[in-house]
């Protein structure tokens, strides 16, 4: 065999299997598609587990990919050994339904022995110990020599996760030597000793499992295979490890040349040197694929991994950041198959080096105080315990993460009360959920700008932009001096245009921005302390305490908050005309898509009602009613007649909005200067929120243009699909196509009861004798539920002796119909509690009469091992 770089290696295994029909499809992203169950992906099946379960459609029945993985359940083992890494690639090929052990086995021969000329004489085969199929497919069709096939267990040679599809499989080994091996006389394929290298599993999936050891053959198999690229590449490149494979290596080296260390001449120095190696490759491409850290989910791993990078290079004696520096060689070597991350290197550098350097801050305090901790403990007897208490204070004081503290002390042969520290956590996080960002408010109780000594400016009721400075920023609950790219926070400025949400109208958006650094603010809110706080993402640059910035709001989202906020003044003079004086407003809520308003009532708004109500609004838009806003003397307001929120406190002076006289409201809300800018009103629902309260949610503007455009769209849609080329003639067609429809369901029905009546006498040929009455059970596939009853009524009339159990599945639900001849009643059986007990096993439940029931189940793939169980179940319920 010839010395093949990985990523020749990639290329080789990809266009092999293109040349046999396979799809190639790019590697998906290291964060899972609409998968809540994994955090990132970790092998190279799981992106596609919604087209081998039959929930999706693949783009092609054969597939073949080179899939990004992350593991973690080892992490503090990567380094310790040569073996283990948080970061590889998966090679495979998979059919979906389409080819299966024959094709699979054959074409992975074939690559390995002609492609790859990997020696026929150092290739084992494993099979699962029972799958005599297997093994003739690999000696009589693919010439593979028995005595290189060896049966292994189902621990080995069983692929199967829970329930659903699984599997024997076959593994592919490449014998090292007997220099790599244990000296064992038992030493072989499956031996833990570095001899025998398993590269490859094809994994034949043919069975759905109940996850009990119960099996049913599936009606379209499929093929998953999985082969590790960097193990590929250890055995193609003659290197023991990942880590001397040439792309890995030439990380290592990069990281050796900052340190100036040498490789495999001090063990602690080659733990460090893998850590940093194995760590920075994971990092670079989570990073790439949109994960930022954080201290939780998916985000807290990129953290722990990084933070565990650049402890190790201080043990290196590097100073300083340097992993964002290692970045370049990282996407250097692996630019050819994924290009995504040049295009990306900046930023990935970027979140890199903050995540350093705030680490940076920390680390070398807290590593002085753990050092303390540690001679006082060594200084004791054996067993010594650093306390919860202590690990936590490093945490919460230096921002030591707990993993790095038990990994330290570890080296120490210290222990730690980690349920102290657990304990101590769930306390903080309790206390933090009390003080940040309640329910009504994204305030803090304890107020984290209390101490901000600023008034700012609130300018945004006659002017969109504003040159301010940065006052105060607050980032993780706390005051902080900078933001960087990717960063959530809040920022306080000394001038805002952004109206803080109160008073029903949310929030302006829009962005704070200085040169080529872009704050996207995604909201706006006031604190206990009536700072404006302007709530969003730092989507490229920094920003700083002091900086001069511009803040815009988006003007034309406002104005079309401030049409349907306008119109809710309008709204409410409109109700009380057409319903009556009782009517005050109980809450409001309003945003740029539409405006809800709450008012107190008693019965619900007749159509006419509604239909006077929107035209008075429409009328008061058309007629261009000047609006005023002015600030005035409470008691001044009260005499124009102006009304206040019901329950409202108001100080000395308040906010009037007066449209011409004909509303006169309190209000601190932003509005239009005249009515017709609203353009249009519609209401879209009048409804109960609480006795004695309705609510109407309306639009305005462009807002009614929409719903007019989707009424028409709708209208000329069903128009063409009823081919009339006249949509006014849309009513008395679908009367026409209601009729039909009628008729139609009469023939389908007649014609099921019909089909019932054929396949009931086909099911009779197969009936089994059970305690001396007769039983059929059958499951169909897209068969509605009704047509099986209507099989289960046919087969119970005319054979009284009759059981009959039939299952179906139609657009993923599954139903169970049971059905007993009016002989078999009179014996004992009942089909309601028969119905009970084999729905349960498919996670199902029913009843029903005697002779007649139906069940709903929830798990589709065990309905036949519910229908087999139905003799055992009548055994029972007859006695016998």
């Amino acid at each position: 065999m010839q010395w093949t770089g990985l990523n020749e290696l990639r290329e080789k295994f990809l266009t092999f299997f293109e040349s046999k029909g396979h799809t190639r499809l790019p590697s998906f992203p290291l964060v899972p598609i609409d998968d809540k169950s994994l955090l990132l992906i970790n092998s190279g099946m799981a992106p596609m587990k919604k087209w081998f379960l039959g929930q999706a459609t693949p783009p092609s029945k054969r597939v073949t990919t080179c899939q990004k993985c992350i593991r973690t359940p080892d992490i503090e083992r990567v380094g310790k050994t040569s073996r283990h890494g948080t970061y590889f690639e998966m090679l495979g090929n998979f059919s979906f339904g389409d080819y299966f052990k024959h094709e699979a086995t054959k074409w992975a021969w074939e690559f390995i022995t002609e492609v790859l000329e990997l020696p026929v004489d150092r290739i084992w085969v494993s099979i699962y110990e029972n799958d005599e199929e297997t093994k003739d497919i690999w000696v009589n069709e693919v010439g593979v020599d028995p005595g290189r096939i060896v049966r292994l267990g189902k621990e080995d040679n069983f692929w199967e996760i829970g329930s659903g599809p699984c599997g024997p499989c076959s593994e592919i080994y490449f014998d090292r030597g007997e220099e790599f091996g244990c000296g064992s006389p038992t030493c072989g394929v499956g031996c833990d000793c570095d001899r025998f290298v398993e590269f490859w599993n094809l994994v034949f999936s043919q069975f759905n499992g109940d996850g009990n050891d119960h099996y049913t053959p599936l009606e379209h198999p499929n093929i998953d295979t999985g082969m590790g690229l960097e193990r590929l590449a250890c055995i193609m490149q003659g290197v023991d490890n990942l880590f001397e494979v040439d792309t890995v290596q030439n990380i290592m080296k990069h990281i050796r040349q900052i340190a100036g260390v040498e490789y495999g001449v001090d063990e602690k120095t080659d733990v460090s040197l893998r850590v940093i190696t194995d760590h920075i490759r994971s990092t670079t491409f989570m990073i790439g694929d949109g994960v930022v850290p954080q201290n939780e989910g998916r985000g807290y791993v990129l953290r722990r991994l990084l933070r565990r990078a650049a402890r190790h290079g201080k043990l290196l004696g590097i100073k300083g950041p340097f992993l964002y520096q290692v970045v370049d060689t990282v996407i250097q070597e692996n630019e050819t198959a994924y290009p995504e991350l040049k295009q990306n290197s900046e930023y990935i550098k970027k979140v890199v080096r903050v995540e350093e350097e705030r680490f940076s801050k920390t680390i070398d305090q807290g590593m002085e105080l753990l050092s303390e901790m540690i001679d006082k403990l060594e200084s004791n007897m054996e067993g010594a315990i650093l306390s919860g208490e202590q690990a936590f204070k490093l945490y919460d004081t230096f921002g030591f993460p707990i993993d790095l503290t038990r990994e330290i002390i570890a080296e120490k042969a210290i222990g730690l009360d980690e349920e102290g520290f657990v304990k101590l956590m769930e306390e903080q996080k309790r206390k933090a959920r009390e003080a940040h960002f309640s329910k009504d408010t994204v305030g803090w109780k304890d107020d984290s700008l209390k101490d901000v000594d600023v008034e700012d400016e609130f300018v945004g009721y006659v002017q969109p932009k504003a040159q301010a400075k940065i006052v105060a920023i607050v980032k993780d609950g706390e005051t902080a001096d900078s933001i960087t790219e990717g960063d959530e926070a809040v920022i306080v400025l000394d001038k805002t245009p952004f109206y803080a949400e109160s008073g029903g109208q949310v929030g302006d958006t829009g962005a704070i921005v200085d040169g080529t650094s872009v704050f996207k603010v995604t909201d706006c809110k006031k604190s206990p302390s009536g700072q404006f706080m302007h709530i969003g993402k730092m989507e490229s640059g920094c920003l700083a305490v002091n900086d001069k910035v511009n803040a815009a709001i988006d003007e034309k989202r406002r104005q079309a908050i401030m049409r349907n906020h306008s119109c809710c003044h309008l709204l409410q003079a409109a109700l009380r005309d057409v319903l009556g004086d009782h009517v005050h407003q109980a809450g409001s809520y309003v945003d740029d898509e539409r405006l809800r308003f709450d008012f107190s009532h008693f019965a619900a708004m007749t159509p006419e009602e509604i239909a006077a109500v929107e035209k008075e609004v429409n009328e008061k838009i058309l007629a261009g009613l000047p609006i005023c806003v002015k600030e005035m003397p409470i008691e001044e307001a009260k005499k124009m007649g102006a009304m206040a929120l019901f329950g409202e406190k108001y100080g000395d002076t308040v906010r009037v909005v007066n449209m011409d006289g004909y509303s006169i409201e309190f209000c601190g809300g932003t509005h239009l200067d005249n009515t017709a800018k609203a353009g249009l009103f519609k209401i879209i629902s009048e409804s109960s929120v609480a006795a004695g309260v309705r609510r109407i949610e309306a639009t305005t503007g462009l807002g009614v243009l929409h719903l007019l455009d989707d009424a028409n769209q709708v209208i000329v849609k069903s128009a063409e699909n009823l081919k009339l080329a006249n949509p006014s003639d849309l009513v008395g067609r679908t009367h026409a196509v209601a009729a039909e429809l009628k008729e139609k369901e009469k023939e389908l029905e007649a014609l099921s009861q019909k089909m019932a009546y054929g396949k009931a006498e086909e099911l009779m040929k197969n009936a089994k004798e059970v305690c001396g009455v007769r039983v059929v059970g059958a499951t169909f596939s897209n068969m509605k539920a009704e047509t099986v009853r209507a099989m289960c009524d046919t087969i119970k009339e005319k054979f009284p002796n009759i059981v009959a159990v039939l299952a179906t599945s139609s657009d993923g639900k599954g139903n169970i119909c049971a059905a007993c001849g009016k002989e078999a009643v009179k014996m004992g059986v009942h089909a309601g509690k028969l119905i009970k007990e084999v729905a349960q096993i498919a996670g199902g439940n029913g009843g029903g009469r005697p002779d007649s029931a139906m069940a709903g189940v929830k798990d589709i793939f065990k309905m036949d091992e519910a229908i087999a169980a139905v003799p055992a179940i009548l055994e029972k319920m007859l006695g016998k």
